[in-house]
């Protein structure tokens, strides 16, 4: 067995590099898998003939090479993304139908297929019924709306 082992020093490496990388797939911190192409550095190594202290110093070299210059990249990369906004935020900046007269002190609104008490984002404004409005912000239960550019009175 250790006769097959000294023959085959690359197929331990790969071993290695396949274990760091079915491990890393439960962790998804890409540290393992770093480590992984350390271990395929290593096993590269071995199969072009170099002595095993060779091997290990190029296989520390690639996993270090790559957790400092690689891993920060692809970190960014998964973990950024569009934002989700949920709940109320998510109506900020849609459209709404004024569905009764908008004043400072009454109206409402057709919002995302629900009717919303609605005010004026300008206290002096009235909206008449039919008028789309851009949503402007969320105050508790009540949209503050202004006309869209369109239907601008």
């Amino acid at each position: 067995m250790l006769d097959w082992l000294g023959n085959n020093g690359w197929a331990v490496w790969v071993g290695a590099a396949a274990l760091l990388a079915i491990a890393e797939l439960l962790s998804m911190d890409f540290v393992l898998l770093m480590l992984a192409f350390g271990a395929l550095g290593g096993g590269a190594t071995d199969a072009l003939g170099a002595p095993v202290p060779v091997q290990v110093l190029v296989a520390v070299v690639v996993a270090l090479g790559t957790l400092v210059f690689v891993r920060p990249s692809v970190v960014r990369r998964m973990h950024s993304g569009p934002e989700l906004t949920m709940g109320h935020a998510a109506l900020v900046g849609r459209k709404a139908l004024v569905t009764e007269e908008v004043t400072s002190h009454a109206g409402l609104v057709r919002l995302a297929g629900e009717v919303w008490t609605a005010r004026p984002y300008d206290d002096g404004m009235t909206i008449p019924v039919g008028v789309t409005v851009d949503v402007f912000e969320i105050k508790g239960a009540t949209a503050v709306v202004y006309p869209s550019d369109a239907d601008a009175p």
